[in-house]
């Protein structure tokens, strides 16, 4: 495994509205405004008549759809730079992310903007067996002839070295769990010290999972800086990002052309994750 990305939460359309709202404050242009409600079955063709979200037609789901005066204030205002784009600050974004410790080690250089819940190493390492499906490990090879260098008896390809190191983690692990209290021991050590094994020698390719919450900003310079980069994750999580409602809003703060944008959100452009954006022609 590399990373998944699943339990995507998006902006309501109240709060969409009330983003636009503040996005045309500084110009006092709110009637200017083009963006409304509307509902599943007559999104992008005309406003929908008040309703509470259930209609005789059989309508279900409202959305806000955003029109194109908005839409091209927002893009205009993304293209200016980070002091115009604060509305960008204000669209937050949340996903359950898997990866390994490795990644989550890059990604902590996002403080400003993000919040995170993780799953505990601290509290819980010992609560399941370790199996190589905990570890991203794609790359490793199984080849021994890259440590011919070593003495005989050393000599492991990449992929038994990690079996080899499961193995000793659920060794210790055994011996944790069956330690009745704090205060017993095995072989002289404390349940304290046999924990310590297990969490100095969790290799960084360990997946940890981890509730993040996010914004379009933070998504902008996550975007610029690591699309392309040599972790694979890093790729996947920017291909997640063109998936997103409005991603042309990060994608062209980065630099790419209407063409380029359009070619990688492909199908994924605008999906209906509670709004949806009226264009004048479809692509």
């Amino acid at each position: 495994m590399s990373i998944k990305l699943e339990h995507v939460v998006l902006v309501s359309p109240e709060q969409m509205e009330f983003i636009i709202e503040g996005m045309r404050n500084p110009m006092n242009s709110w009637n200017k405004t083009d963006s409304f409600n509307g509902c599943e079955t007559y999104k992008g063709i005309s406003k929908c008549l008040d309703c509470d979200g259930i209609r005789e037609c059989g309508a279900v789901n409202k959305y806000l759809i955003v029109g194109e005066n908005d839409h091209s204030l927002m893009q205009r205002l993304s293209n200016a730079g980070t002091d115009h784009r604060k509305f960008m600050r204000m669209l937050p974004a949340y996903v359950r992310i898997t990866a390994p410790l490795y990644w989550w080690k890059e990604f902590d250089t996002y403080k400003v903007g993000t919040v995170a819940n993780s799953c505990s190493t601290m509290h819980k390492i010992q609560a399941k067996e370790f199996t190589l499906d905990d570890f991203s490990c794609e790359h490793l090879t199984d080849c021994r002839w890259l440590a011919m260098f070593a003495p005989t008896e050393y000599r492991f390809s990449s992929i038994d070295l990690l079996k080899l190191e499961i193995d000793v983690l659920n060794q210790y692990r055994d011996k944790y769990i069956k330690m009745i209290d704090d205060a017993g021991s095995y072989k002289g050590m404390r349940k304290k010290d046999i924990w310590w094994q297990m969490i100095q020698l969790l290799p960084s390719s360990y997946n940890q999972t981890r509730n993040v919450m996010m914004n379009y900003e933070v998504l902008a310079n996550i975007y610029k800086s690591r699309r392309g980069h040599k972790l694979d994750e890093w790729c996947d999580f920017c291909k997640w990002i063109e998936t997103l409602p409005y991603s042309e809003i990060i994608m062209s703060s980065s630099g790419l052309d209407l063409n380029s944008i359009n070619a990688l959100q492909g199908a994924a452009r605008n999906s209906s994750k509670g709004y949806i954006h009226k264009r004048k022609t479809e692509d």
